[in-house]
């Protein structure tokens, strides 16, 4: 059976054990990647609750992201999804248009909308002219810069779509039947067996794009440093967080402390508390949603 099981612990020592035993230790250090670790003990996170003026930025760009981008994610997915399983025609080629997005590369996707979104030359802004709308800046002001990432996401999200639509077209039709002959409308339908049908399936939507958010790294950059013109200088702190740091995000502030600063034990204490936020979060919300479903099939 050890034998067995051997390829798994391999890679799971080696790529999540080890990982996180050596993040914890480092983030008790003050560390540089050059010179050996020096103990400073509970000193960076120290810092990070109480001295670094900008990793509260950061944090509060994520949350917003989380919350924010967390449930228009899944309510667009879903809504998308509830718009597709009731074609009747074109689905196949309505279902592929709506996941190609999905496999643009981050990088390549961000540049294409920061172009598509430039409040000067960009045909958004462009469109909204002809309907008599002023545009906004989008990218390059702070209060649009944010707004403009979640379009962006919300573009790319069909791999969650997908998901949702299995769910959706996995409900049985004899529930939807039954609920119709008790005098339930298509709304009532919808709330009273779709959505408990497809429980498990908005649970892992929602954790999934919670996890994506605090991970939001690749496109706040890349459209931070675009919409500052200076792109070839990518993850310096001229354009980071671009504009006014409106697109700082956890990670890449950490990144910044790890790679740029080389303050590696402050990095992995990020890090640290980062995969502790995820953790408490994603277990806290797992609780409750259970107990709610719980709760119903108890009544």
């Amino acid at each position: 059976m050890l034998a067995f099981m051997s390829p798994w612990i391999i890679g799971f020592s080696l790529f999540f054990a080890y990982p996180l035993l050596a993040t914890g230790y480092f983030s008790l250090t003050s560390y540089d990647l050059l010179s050996p670790p020096d103990w400073v003990g509970l000193r960076n996170y120290a810092y990070l609750l109480f001295g670094d003026p900008v990793v509260r930025i950061a944090a509060a760009n994520t949350l917003w992201l989380v919350l924010v981008l967390t449930a228009l994610r899944v309510v667009f997915a879903l809504g998308v999804a509830a718009v597709i399983a009731r074609l009747r025609r074109g689905v196949g080629l309505v279902r592929t248009l709506c996941y190609l997005p999905a496999l643009a590369p981050p990088v390549a996707a961000t540049l294409a909308f920061t172009f598509l979104f430039n409040p000067g030359t960009g045909p958004v802004n462009g469109l909204l002219g002809l309907l008599g709308i002023d545009g906004p800046l989008w990218f390059n002001d702070p209060a649009w810069a944010k707004p403009a990432l979640t379009l962006l996401t919300l573009w790319g999200s069909g791999e969650l779509m997908i998901i949702m639509l299995a769910a959706l077209l996995d409900v049985p039709q004899e529930l939807h039947e039954a609920a119709a002959l008790d005098g339930a409308g298509p709304i009532g339908r919808f709330w009273h067996v779709t959505i408990p049908s497809i429980a498990p399936v908005l649970l892992f939507g929602v954790v999934n794009s919670i996890i994506f958010s605090l991970q939001y790294f690749t496109q706040a950059v890349v459209a931070g440093a675009v919409a500052s013109g200076q792109a070839e200088v990518v993850g310096s702190s001229k354009v980071l967080g671009f504009p006014d740091n409106a697109t700082l995000t956890f990670p890449a502030w950490l990144y910044q402390q790890g790679f740029h600063y080389y303050n590696m034990g402050y990095a992995a204490a990020m890090a640290v508390v980062l995969f502790a936020f995820s953790l408490g979060f994603t277990a806290l919300l797992i609780r409750r949603m259970r107990g709610g479903t719980n709760a119903e099939e108890v009544a």
